[in-house]
């Protein structure tokens, strides 16, 4: 019996702390249209919906709507700012690299199921030294879909060399458990990530607040093989 899992991860909010750079675009976006910045304390559990949700969520904040071919512009030029902005400050959450090593020595796939577009995704990892660890990373145009469509879930784990009877999700907001749920798979939520509802409200099979304690939570859920 084989023990080794396919791990499937979020990216903003759950494996690297994006909200800084995340925000900065918006904010150039909402300096284009003559309105005011948003604090990054306050705009954090406005991520995880992608680009065009996080500009609708800044405009809501300013009590302004905007056409459908407004937010397609503003959206254009949020991607375009994010991207050659991707990694100014964003940083993996401290503890990931060590937990993903843990994880590797134990046979596991790891892999990257997020919103985020596909590129956009690679681009940020690429920066950060992290691609080569993931089997497989798709974002939210990889499939045509997004969380929490399950088939989002189901196809990484294809594409990354898995199987969904052995899987684990790992996400910071409802989206995760949404997508793990409905694809019925084990799932971790950590206390740490972007949500406007506090992820232990909904439920995971664990909680993590720290990196650090991802390798056991993940042995609790994938537990080795008894000796013969």
């Amino acid at each position: 019996m084989n023990s080794a899992h396919t791990i499937v991860f979020d990216l903003d909010g759950t494996l690297v702390d994006t909200a800084p750079d995340l925000i900065n675009a918006l904010n150039y976006v909402l300096d284009r249209e003559g309105l005011p910045p948003v604090p990054l304390h306050s705009a954090r559990n406005m991520i995880g919906a992608g680009a065009r949700k996080l500009i609708e969520r800044g405009l809501e904040i300013e009590g302004r709507a905007a056409h459908i071919d407004e937010i397609t512009r503003m959206t254009a030029d949020f991607i375009d700012y994010y991207a050659a902005h991707i990694a100014d400050e964003s940083r993996p959450f401290e503890g990931l690299e060590r937990a993903l090593d843990d994880l590797e020595a134990r046979g596991h796939l790891l892999a990257v199921c997020t919103n985020k577009l596909e590129w956009l995704s690679k681009r940020l990892l690429d920066r950060l030294g992290l691609s080569p660890r993931f089997a497989a990373i798709c974002g939210a145009d990889t499939f045509g879909v997004s969380k929490p469509d399950p088939s989002f879930l189901r196809e990484t784990v294809a594409r990354a060399g898995g199987q969904m009877s052995a899987a684990i999700m790992v996400g910071d907001a409802g989206t995760d458990i949404g997508v793990a749920r409905r694809a019925g798979v084990p799932v971790i939520g950590v206390g740490f990530g972007y949500t406007d509802v506090p992820i232990a409200q909904l439920k995971p099979d664990r909680l993590i607040n720290h990196m650090s304690e991802l390798p056991e939570a993940v042995q609790s859920l994938a537990p080795a093989p008894s000796p013969s």
